[in-house]
């Protein structure tokens, strides 16, 4: 599937806003009512389309991008990296076009080895310090007590606590003793930059594309007054916690209490409720310059976050070694587009990649390299009610998965995780933090020149083996784990209907969504679809 043409007329411009993390059953417009989310209602509601049976691709963060500003699923061949040779991201197509295209972003990993060169070829980027992993600075302001932040154990307390782990450096912990006042976090700010961009900016070109990469609601989970402590349902008198455990059954294992974990769950909604209402920032300036007649705005996340849902028996946090299940793997996604009247839903199965296409699509643009997606523009105009019959996702490594839009299967590699290799020039991994622990060796002298599906040019292909040093997110647990579901009638994901004709067809629908994107010939093999 690949962007093509149109002849509808489309916008002057695309602004498109990913909120990572970002919860589609917690936000209002989809029926949440946990947290209040009144302005990615007043958008969903008066503005955009929502994509109702939207989900995940490549994951977890850098890979659900490069789907998006690459247009190429990457997880069947590659764990965590950057745009490749063969590529050309978004940015770089649009130039061709004479498109003005800027970034703005507090997203630590777009600046780190394995993420560095997305930023590359936006005309002009900001980047807001300070989030997550930035290592910004290299002590705490030793002035900062109460004033707005409050204490917070720090990023490693839960691997400390259980498993005696106190080594885990998070810088974010020390960035936050800097802020003064709401508007110092960083998601008030990029929110701020980019409104700036659309009042200030916008009106100095003919054709623009805007990426505003916000990593709020993401962790840490850290919020000021009136937003910190708004949803806990009893007082918490000890230091918050901002830092939510990455754990497949924390609570069953007496690793987290339930009170831990209501507090955890309370602090994410005060995440997504302060960055909410600076996501209104970009709304006003929509409003005030009367963009939505030129332009079209794109609300979208990577994927959603676990905080305390239960499967097989257990709770979930994080984004820990677990199928994608609907609160992470079911993903909101709000499509504004000029002529396009508000307030509309589409029940049409999408994922990341498409995204990729309809930008292209928007401004006519050509795209080269092979891609994975397909346009959602007849899907806004009402030239089409489908635009594909399967979506497919997983993570390096790991879970493949496939969805008809009703039912999906996760399909984990049989007997062992192997065979497997990573294909990229740009060999990185995930970075990691923590003391001790080293990240993906080089290219050893098992490694050989391969070809991409669509490509002349050389790739180095990497095998593993038992015993190798495996990239980050690679893991075992997948190991003949199967799961499938029929979501209509089982949308909790309760019952798992492996052994039944459901799962026989699924796997048949993996086999074709593997052989369309040209998979490695060793994907069909360790996930038993040969």
């Amino acid at each position: 599937m690949n962007a093509g043409t149109h002849t509808h007329a489309g916008p002057t411009n695309v602004c498109v806003v990913l909120l990572d993390s970002l919860n589609r059953h917690m936000v209002g417009a989809y029926g949440g009512d946990e947290f209040p989310t009144p302005n990615l209602d007043r958008f969903a509601h008066r503005h955009a389309t929502r994509f109702t049976r939207h989900v995940t691709g490549s994951l977890p963060c850098m890979p659900a991008r490069h789907d998006i500003l690459v247009g190429a699923l990457d997880f069947l061949w590659k764990p965590w990296g950057s745009i490749e040779l063969w590529e050309q991201p978004i940015t770089r197509v649009l130039h061709s076009q004479g498109v003005t295209t800027a970034l703005v972003t507090d997203h630590p990993h777009l600046f780190e080895t394995g993420g560095e060169n997305y930023h590359a070829d936006f005309d002009g980027w900001e980047y807001v310090r300070g989030h997550e992993g930035d290592p910004w600075r290299t002590h705490a302001d030793p002035s900062w007590i109460g004033t707005p932040t409050l204490p917070a154990r720090p990023g490693g307390w839960y691997y400390e606590k259980n498993f005696g782990m106190n080594a885990i450096d998070r810088a974010y912990d020390r960035s936050r003793t800097f802020f003064r006042s709401e508007e110092d976090f960083p998601g008030p700010r990029t929110m701020t930059e980019a409104a700036r961009f659309l009042r200030d900016a916008a009106p100095h070109h003919e054709s623009w594309f805007l990426f505003v990469d916000e990593f709020d609601p993401h962790e840490p989970f850290d919020t000021p007054e009136p937003w910190v402590g708004r949803f806990d349902d009893e007082p918490w008198d000890g230091d918050l916690l901002i830092w939510p455990p990455y754990a497949d059954g924390a609570i069953v294992a007496g690793q987290l209490t339930e009170r831990e974990g209501r507090h955890v769950r309370a602090n994410y909604g005060s995440k997504l409720a302060m960055i909410d209402h600076w996501f209104g920032r970009i709304l006003d300036a929509f409003d005030d310059g009367n963009l939505w007649e030129t332009t079209a705005l794109i609300l979208c996340t990577d994927h959603g976050h676990y905080l305390g849902e239960e499967r097989v028996g257990r709770d979930i946090w994080g984004k820990p070694g677990v199928p994608q299940y609907e609160p992470l793997g079911h993903t909101p996604l709000m499509i504004s587009w000029p002529g396009i009247e508000g307030g509309g839903t589409c029940d049409a199965l999408s994922t990341n990649v498409d995204l990729f296409a309809t930008i292209a699509d928007a401004f006519d643009a050509t795209v080269d390299h092979p891609t994975h997606g397909v346009s959602l523009v007849p899907l806004l105009t009402g030239a089409a009610t489908s635009v594909r019959d399967w979506a497919l996702g997983g993570v390096f490594g790991s879970w493949a998965q496939v969805t008809d839009g009703t039912r999906k299967l996760a399909r984990g590699p049989v007997h062992d995780l192997f065979p497997l290799s990573m294909w990229s020039n740009r060999w990185s991994t995930m970075p990691l933090h923590i003391a001790g622990i080293q990240g993906l060796p080089n290219p050893d002298d098992r490694a050989w020149l391969d070809r991409m599906p669509g490509s002349s040019i050389p790739v180095i292909r990497q095998p593993f083996a038992a015993g190798d040093r495996l990239p980050f997110w690679v893991g075992g647990a997948a190991v003949d784990r199967h799961e499938v579901y029929d979501l209509d009638v089982d949308p909790d994901e309760q019952e798992n209907r492996t052994g039944t004709r459901d799962e026989t067809e699924l796997i048949e629908l993996l086999r074709v969504a593997l052989t369309a994107v040209g998979a490695p010939a060793e994907q069909f093999a360790r996930l038993g679809v040969e």
